[in-house]
């Protein structure tokens, strides 16, 4: 399994990294792919990634909350771009980048000009987007709307919208649906959509610590839960846990571009 979207190297696993890590592998957790949030975390993601570079990937982005009531926002957007140029790691792509309304509509015009002037650098990049959306597809769809055409590929993280949201989507690039623990909240209504949409759009993952799934629900999430996650979509597509772990796993490593 590859875990596409964990924040392992954040405070919340200081006191036992190793021991999440090795848990991970136990589970069959072969990578983890580390999205990047902005300079306050950027250190710890790169020496994770350093420290563990057949296992761990980093991305470089700056997310949509941090450029909310952020006067800097400007000078962190310059650093990514100069980090796709000569980052002290490989980067396997551009994120979590994308539009965030849900604490605050105050900032969307930033927001905005933040996430297309990422898409643009991952354009002359060749990479993947990462994309984090809440509160806020209508305006996704519009904005990715203005690449159909232009090569854009990459991942809507944590995706939390309908199946026909995803078809839209999927017309305007080359893009992946990240299906994390919420699919396997009760009534999240998550169960539905993956239901929908074929296996082939779907990629596994954790947000961790966040978002932890069922059965650990109300705790710290980690890595090894992705499991959990593989075990939800089987049950619902109706195809065995290998099935779902092969299929995710050949989507990530050709959306990341992996060998």
């Amino acid at each position: 399994m590859i875990d596409t979207h964990s924040h392992i190297y954040a405070e919340e696993f200081d006191a036992d990294r190793n021991e999440a890590l090795e848990r991970a592998w136990s589970a069959g957790v072969e990578l983890m792919i580390l999205p990047d949030i902005d300079s306050t975390s950027r250190e710890r993601m790169f020496t994770l990634a350093q420290e563990q570079p057949n296992r761990c990937l980093a991305m470089a982005g700056l997310h949509p909350t941090s450029v909310n009531d952020n006067p800097q926002w400007q000078i962190e957007l310059d650093v990514v771009e100069k980090l796709l140029h000569d980052a002290p790691t490989k980067l396997c792509g551009v994120g979590e980048i994308g539009l965030d309304l849900y604490w605050s509509q105050e900032f969307y015009r930033e927001q905005r000009e933040v996430l297309h002037a990422q898409i643009e650098l991952a354009l002359q990049h060749d990479m993947p987007v990462v994309i984090h959306t809440r509160s806020a597809y209508c305006e996704m769809l519009d904005a990715i709307s203005t690449y159909r055409g232009r090569g854009l590929r990459g991942v809507f993280h944590a995706f939390a919208d309908s199946a026909d949201t995803a078809r839209k989507l999927e017309r305007m690039g080359e893009f992946r649906f990240g299906i994390g623990g919420v699919v396997t909240f009760k009534n999240s209504g998550l169960d539905k959509v993956v239901a929908e949409l074929p296996l082939e759009l779907l990629l596994l993952e954790t947000d961790s610590p966040y978002l932890t799934p069922v059965p650990h629900r109300g705790k710290r999430n980690e890595p090894a839960y992705v499991e959990h996650v593989c075990r939800k979509i089987s049950e619902i597509k109706g195809v065995t846990f290998e099935q779902v772990d092969s299929i995710t796993t050949a989507n990530a490593k050709h959306i990341f571009g992996i060998r």
